[in-house]
């Protein structure tokens, strides 16, 4: 296994372990929002291709400038799982692969907290 693998994979189980003691109900499928970003737009719109063909939803490519003027390009490839580890570093090897076959940027992925039904979540602020 390589360092980056490692890496995500320690990224992977830190952030569901934050979100289950955070609560999030783990009975319920999370949307998880793997990021991508390259310079080069048409690279970036292959890997997009290539995540819809591995099963992900692909949102639409957004141009963001840079504080330095710059030009980047970056998309969401979309997934609904459940907190489980082995099948979010699964998806992680996969998108890696894409990543790497098409020399652009994996940015890690996130997700909503999700409160049980009928619950509201609670609110929380890190200066409180």
């Amino acid at each position: 296994m390589s360092e980056l693998h490692q890496q995500w994979y320690e990224f992977n189980e830190e952030t569901v372990e934050a979100l289950i003691d955070d609560g999030t109900d783990t009975e319920q499928a999370h949307t998880i929002e793997h990021h991508f970003a390259s310079k080069n737009f048409d690279l970036l719109e292959k890997a997009a291709v290539d995540a819809f063909k591995a099963g992900y939803e692909v949102n639409d490519a957004e141009e963001l400038v840079l504080d330095d003027g710059g030009t980047i390009f970056c998309f969401d490839a979309i997934s609904e799982r459940m907190l489980d580890i082995e099948t979010i570093n699964k998806d992680v090897d996969t998108l890696l692969k894409i990543s790497s076959k098409y020399d652009i940027h994996y940015d890690g992925w996130g997700t909503y907290f999700m409160a049980a039904e009928g619950e509201e979540p609670e609110i929380r602020y890190d200066d409180e």
